[in-house]
């Protein structure tokens, strides 16, 4: 069954954002009540890997079932749609006089282990956190009050530290952006060099073109039209499971890094 939040992947490309699909994100999560706000998190997830928890927010974490949020938030800005329904990330707690946080409230789970050897977050990261958000609220007509951490809405308070990020600065800025006094989106930079001073790439996505585009399409048999479509999406997703990587269909370094050991077939 389709769920509610069809909307979602619309609503953050439309405001500039990279997003990816995760196979079957349309039909995961239960019924969703009125959206009223969003709740943001960090996962608490390994220190690297753009986004390692991924599969958490998929399966569960063994004391809760998944999906555990709507959207996960990568290192790289990129927003990784999970579910259209009704998530399990909130708990007990209350915020603007809502305490059903599953039902009302959209979860984003970024990518941070919450701990100071992942601080200061990325800045690419922390803008689309905040122009996701906006995004968000806007759609359904809401004010940046009505965006909170998971730890200002939980109970009993102290019972959730994330995410570790100033939320009134961060609710701030959110409120810049729903009022247009921001700058643009920040373009992502290349992914830093291997240890071995291999020059970085680009994480690659849907969207994209250009020559990056083409060595993909050169390793997956592909046509060499330097266009990421749909067609190269999905060849890039069958490749992932193949190489037991999270299906993402994005081109980040772990799939670059297994990309380099296939010869090109066309």
């Amino acid at each position: 069954m389709i769920r509610e939040l069809i909307w979602l992947p619309a609503v953050l490309k439309n405001a500039g954002l990279k997003i990816a699909l995760v196979d079957g994100w349309e039909e995961r999560g239960a019924a969703m009540g009125t959206v009223l706000g969003v709740l943001c998190h960090h996962t608490a997830g390994p220190r690297t890997g753009n986004m390692p928890s991924l599969n958490t927010l998929l399966k569960g974490n063994g004391k809760t079932p998944g999906p555990l949020a709507q959207l996960g938030l990568g290192r790289d800005g990129t927003f990784y749609v999970v579910a259209a329904g009704k998530c399990n990330h909130a708990g007990a707690g209350i915020w603007q006089g809502i305490s059903n946080g599953n039902t009302h409230f959209i979860g984003i789970e970024a990518e941070n282990t919450g701990l100071a050897n992942d601080f200061p977050w990325p800045e690419v990261q922390l803008d689309a956190y905040q122009r996701g958000v906006a995004a968000i609220l806007k759609h359904i007509g809401k004010g940046a009050n009505f965006c909170a951490g998971h730890k200002e809405y939980a109970l009993p308070k102290g019972r959730k530290p994330d995410p570790d990020i100033n939320m009134n600065e961060f609710r701030q800025r959110v409120s810049d952006i729903l009022n247009s006094t921001t700058p643009p989106v920040l373009i992502p930079v290349e992914e830093p060099a291997a240890p071995d001073g291999t020059p970085g790439r680009k994480t690659i996505r849907r969207g994209d073109r250009g020559e990056l585009v083409k060595v993909i399409q050169s390793r997956l048999g592909l046509v060499q039209d330097g266009d990421f479509g749909p067609k190269t999406e999905a060849a890039v997703r069958q490749f992932q499971r193949e190489h037991q990587l999270v299906p993402d269909g994005i081109v980040g370094p772990k799939s670059w890094q297994v990309l380099d050991t296939v010869p090109a077939l066309v």
